[in-house]
């Protein structure tokens, strides 16, 4: 009895080892698959975690991609907008002026008109104009050349909308009225043409006066159209003499009706001797400013026309020992 007692007990005691041992590994299980599954939980989210950042990096890099191209696009457009001023510029450098006359007939403007020869007593006289005037730049850089120049302001528009202020503060200026031209297609804002009527005309030249109140001289922008036509010329004239204000003739072409419309109105003829700069080349402009001399000599008085250009006013400047050799002067002190 007492044998079996033992067994019983080694047997109860075997059991509860195992049992303890059961649960243990048990336990031990728990905790391995608790770290394990931790371990994948943790790393799935990682992994999206990664992916996410991945994707977010991916589009911050497409949409600076994205920004560069555009600003690279503009760069690009501005480029080619500076290459097309350029190519205009390049273009305009050997005809500057030439939108004033009809070159499509003439490579050279039209000749002034014949005078006879005279022996000058006094010394002669040449009044210069500078057309196209618009902007406080311009006016400073004609001034800055020292030599007495006389402005022809363009009427004002959407890109020049201070030309009639700046006019104001002048002592003396002219303005330089759009005409219709034969076969120039860029024309400025209320261009006269030969179509108006005497009204349509007064009330433009009304408006004029009221935007550049001073106004004595007027002579045309471009108008080798209109210029052309004798009864819009008529038309222009009465106008102009009923205002008190002079009609300088910028001889855009030599079929200009201007000098007979002044002579049945009894009226002096004042025209253009000389463009000074058809060529932007300075040393061409200095010639034509020495023809401009020469002219004044021969006949007594000389008018030449230029432009606000870098190389007229250059050539101007630099000329101001040729020019002592004549007066220059306003249109008014000319007869």
């Amino acid at each position: 009895m007492a044998k079996k007692k033992r067994k019983k007990s080694t047997d109860s005691n075997l059991l509860r080892i195992l049992t303890y041992i059961a649960f243990g590994l048990g336990v031990i299980a728990l905790c391995l698959a608790t770290l394990v599954g931790g371990y994948y939980i943790g790393y799935e989210d990682g992994s999206n975690d990664v992916k996410k950042e991945l994707r977010t990096t991916k589009n911050e890099l497409h949409k600076q991609k994205l920004k560069s191209q555009r600003e690279y696009s503009k760069v690009v457009d501005v480029n080619k907008k500076l290459k097309d001023i350029l190519k205009k510029e390049r273009e305009s450098v050997d005809v500057i002026a030439s939108h004033e006359y009809d070159s499509k007939l003439s490579k050279l403007p039209p000749k002034p008109v014949k005078r006879k020869a005279i022996k000058v007593v006094s010394k002669p006289k040449l009044f210069i104009i500078i057309d196209d005037v618009a902007t406080k730049a311009q006016i400073k850089s004609i001034k800055d050349t020292g030599v007495n120049l006389t402005m022809s302001f363009l009427p004002p528009s959407k890109t020049r909308p201070n030309s009639a202020k700046l006019a104001s503060k002048e002592k003396f200026y002219m303005v330089h009225l759009p005409m219709e031209a034969m076969h120039f297609t860029a024309e400025e804002p209320s261009t006269l043409r030969v179509s108006d009527s005497k009204a349509e005309i007064e009330k433009r030249i009304n408006y004029i006066v009221k935007l550049f109140p001073r106004v004595k001289y007027i002579n045309n922008h471009t108008g080798s159209k209109f210029t052309a036509d004798e009864l819009a010329v008529n038309k222009l004239v009465t106008v102009l003499n009923e205002k008190g204000i002079s009609f300088v003739d910028s001889r855009t072409t030599s079929k200009t009706k201007v000098p007979l419309v002044m002579k049945n109105f009894g009226l002096k003829y004042i025209g253009r001797d000389v463009f000074l700069d058809n060529k932007a080349d300075k040393r061409y402009i200095k010639r034509q400013i020495k023809n401009a001399v020469r002219i004044a000599k021969k006949y007594g008085t000389a008018i030449a026309i230029g432009h606000p250009h870098r190389n007229t006013l250059l050539a101007l400047k630099e000329s101001k020992e040729l020019l002592k050799q004549v007066d220059l002067v306003q249109v008014y002190e000319l007869y």
